[in-house]
């Protein structure tokens, strides 16, 4: 095998009559034949079959043959590539042929041919980057020959790519002598399409080991490298769309994915239902010819750089028959291309890829030459459909490159659709989930705090933001008899409109039980009892699901503003906080009782007196609690932020919902703060009362005569009456002590106490009886009336509205 390598080339001469006339050395070494053997000979006896054309074989040719047999003296044949070159004389005159022959396994021949013949586009430059050698691949991808770049410079040839990374890392490999590879995208001479080059360089030593020429080698690798740039925006596109529940979030999510990697502009359209979280449209529902009207959700433009970030709202309207209408009604995308790029011989990564007609999906390119007049090179439009629901309509468009979409595009710009499509409708669920529980759940939450005259109050409520549910959260101020306020404030567990309603349930049972006017604690006991059984409604019957777990945490305080008494329990919930007048934090040393719903356990009542004007802080753990601190943290910032000097309730309740709540959070907060007031000392008035019913004149007396005191004459006549009846009752069926009181607040209160601890009830009385008839007569000349228990007995109360 070394021999062949090695093998000599042999020169011959040949006269113009096709006889040797010369013969070299080399000639002898490789068939065998002498100089005396062979000069006068013709020369067609070397050759075992000669070729056409070959001297003194029919005329005189010139060049290189193919693989040529030869005769060796031994009688084998020899298989050689012959050139012939005309000989001349001084003046002109033919002398004959000059023919070589080198060996066909020789490695300067066999490495020639594989070389010029290879499918990669090889090259040799200098280390100035002049062309020493090409082969005819190389010269396609240039749209140059071999002779027009020979002995040139590249960066003066081709000067559009002096800035490229290519002709730099050539310069480099020739001035380091380190080798190197790299892809590069470009766009070949006479080409309208990007091409994407794997590309290897290194360094031609000579035998000293000096850096000579610089080679390299590369092939078109585009179908490859444009499926892996898919592959990767498909990624890209699934961990950047749908991060957020937010239907316009998710459209601008869409049209940014696949800007500029694949489209230079996307536009999203969507029903304008959808944005409202409704049902989006039938596409049955479209009468032929109608046109559909969409909102422009979200456009993104390479060009612009910039994206839609406002809520939409222009509405785009498509025509009936127009591209975008067709897909909508049809569920078809359509490919639209302003010029068949078949006709330039041609298509996108080269060749032949996905030109095959079979490759696209009926329809499909449509060749639109008006599209142009746009400035677009080809548009994809994609109906936006998931779960069977058509929501609306993609357009993904090129306008400053010129290549034409191909099928696989076509693909890839349907699954981002189907992608983008998922996310908008799990959004545009949430929406109207969300929206249900945010709409019941503001229904029942005091929409108005109710006038009172025991405290100044103020509250805020924000929901968790758009990308969490709804929760339980909730607060209310109750009206108390006894110019008393109950403040309450508590939080559901779980989120949605189960939380929701359990929320409305418990705060309708709270005001329920504290129309009963219960002690804090008692209260919060019939509540966890309350808890217990709705736990048990959420056991499924049938083919229902379970709704979740129920269980809940709640405040209940209640404040007089008589004996300036602040009673409070709490059932799992974060006490309040409260400030002296001076500004001093006042402690609540009360023991918080278990949540609601576990049963068994005893709930405590603690009770604080509160100088006038002191500053009252209820909060759920929203508030106080995150991702960033504990709670225990966010009951210190809390504190903190709370200035009692704060000009208004209102105002101090924007300064601490800016202060304690981040940009996103996770959880609904609810924030209820209250100033307290006292009752002035000579608006209230108490008497004891005898036991006896001859005290009742007394009673009324002075009843009428401290009203008319208080300048309430027109009141005089109802209170007499109802003094006169609740006292009257008092001393016949209740115990002593009995005691009256009246209060002057927003209204006229009447109490009479006594240590029975049996409460009345109205009843009818029939045309015979002698009684039965006090209640009811107070009942309608009073605009409320009640009992409560007290740790002695009951009180019994009614008020009448002052004018």
């Amino acid at each position: 095998m070394a021999a062949k390598r090695d093998a000599p080339t042999a020169s011959v001469t040949v006269d113009p009559a096709g006889v040797v006339s010369g013969w070299s050395e080399g000639g002898r070494l490789l068939l065998g034949w002498t100089a005396q053997e062979t000069v006068g000979r013709p020369v067609t006896g070397l050759l075992a079959d000669p070729p056409p054309g070959f001297p003194g074989s029919h005329g005189v040719g010139s060049g290189s043959t193919g693989v040529v047999p030869l005769r060796h003296r031994n009688g084998s044949t020899v298989d050689a590539v012959l050139t012939v070159q005309p000989l001349r004389g001084a003046d002109g005159r033919a002398l004959g042929h000059v023919v070589t022959a080198q060996p066909w396994g020789r490695r300067p021949v066999i490495a020639d041919r594989a070389f010029e013949q290879c499918p990669f586009a090889l090259g040799v430059y200098d280390p100035e980057l002049r062309f020493l050698w090409v082969n005819a691949s190389a010269c396609r991808v240039m749209a140059h020959s071999e002779e027009q770049v020979l002995g040139e410079k590249y960066r003066e040839l081709f000067p559009e790519l002096d800035d490229m990374a290519y002709t730099g890392r050539l310069s480099e490999v020739a001035r380091t002598g380190e080798p190197a590879r790299l892809i590069t995208v470009f766009r070949p001479l006479g080409s309208n399409y990007a091409n994407a080059w794997a590309t290897s360089m290194w360094p031609v030593r000579d035998a000293e080991g000096r850096v000579r020429a610089v080679a390299n080698w590369g092939f078109d690798m585009s179908a490859e490298y444009w499926a892996r740039q898919r592959l990767l925006i498909l990624n890209e596109a699934g961990s950047g769309i749908g991060r957020t529940l937010d239907v316009i979030g998710t459209a601008q999510e869409l049209a940014r994915a696949p800007v500029p990697g694949f489209a230079d502009h996307v536009s999203v359209d969507l029903f304008e239902e959808v944005l409202r979280g409704e049902e989006p449209p039938s596409a049955s529902a479209f009468a032929p010819g109608e046109t559909i009207t969409l909102c422009r959700a979200a456009e993104h433009s390479a060009k612009l750089d910039t994206g839609r970030a406002a809520r939409p709202t222009t509405a785009i309207s498509h025509a009936p028959g127009s591209v975008a209408a067709r897909c909508m009604v049809t569920g078809r995308s359509t490919v639209e291309l302003a010029a068949d790029p078949g006709q330039g011989g041609e298509w996108a990564f080269g060749p032949g890829l996905a030109a095959d007609p079979a490759h696209w999906p009926p329809g499909n390119p449509v060749i639109d030459g008006t599209i142009a007049a746009d400035g677009l090179t080809g548009q994809i439009t994609v109906p936006l459909r998931a779960r069977g629901a058509l929501l609306g309509v993609v357009a993904f468009s090129r306008r400053d490159r010129p290549e034409a979409f191909t099928a696989d595009d076509l693909i890839l710009a349907e699954e981002l659709t189907a992608k983008a499509a998922v996310a908008v409708d799990n959004a545009r669920r949430y929406a109207r989930e969300r929206t249900t529980a945010l709409t019941l759940q503001r229904s029942l939450l005091p929409q108005r705090l109710p006038s009172q005259e025991a405290i100044e109050v103020a509250s805020r409520y924000l929901p968790a933001g758009a990308g969490a549910e709804v929760g339980g959260d909730w607060f209310d101020v109750i009206p108390l008899s006894g110019a008393r306020v109950a403040l309450v404030v508590g939080d559901v567990v779980g989120h949605g409109l189960h939380a929701s309603a359990s929320m409305g349930r418990l705060r309708t049972a709270v005001r329920t039980l504290a129309d009963v006017d219960l002690p804090p604690d008692e209260l919060l006991t019939h509540l966890d009892d309350l808890v217990i059984h709705l736990s048990g409604d959420l056991q499924p019957a049938g083919d229902f699901e379970a709704t979740g777990e129920f269980g809940a945490t709640c405040l209940y305080a209640v404040y007089d503003p008589v004996a300036r008494r602040f009673t409070l329990a709490s059932a799992g919930h974060p006490l309040p906080l409260v400030i002296s007048p001076d500004g001093a934090m006042t402690p609540v040393l009360a023991q918080p009782g278990p949540p609601l719903g576990l049963g068994g356990l005893p709930f405590e009542a603690t009770e604080l007196e509160l100088p006038e004007g002191s500053l009252l802080a209820l909060y759920t753990d929203g508030l106080v609690e995150g991702r960033e601190r504990d709670i225990d943290q966010g009951i210190a910032e809390l504190q903190r932020v709370l200035d009692h000097s704060a000009p208004s309730l209102e105002a101090l309740c924007d300064t601490v919902l800016d202060a304690m709540l981040p940009e996103r959070r996770t959880d609904d907060a609810a924030l209820l703060l209250a100033r307290t007031h006292a009752l002035d000392p000579h608006h209230v008035a108490d008497w004891d009362v005898e036991p006896d019913p001859s005290q009742v004149p007394l009673i009324r007396k002075f009843a009428v005569d401290q009203v008319d005191a208080w300048g309430l004459e027109e009141a005089s006549f109802v209170t007499e009456l109802v003094v006169s009846e609740l006292v009257t009752n008092a001393i016949r069926y209740g115990e002593p002590p009995i005691r009256l009181r009246l209060i002057r607040d927003a209204s006229l209160i009447c109490e009479v106490s006594d240590a029975s601890n049996t409460a009345p009830h109205l009843r009818r009385a029939r045309a015979f009886d002698e009684g039965g008839r006090g209640l009811l007569l107070v009942a309608q000349l009073t605009q409320g009336w009640g009992t409560r228990q007290t740790t002695s007995g009951k009180t019994i109360w009614c008020a009448q509205t002052l004018p």
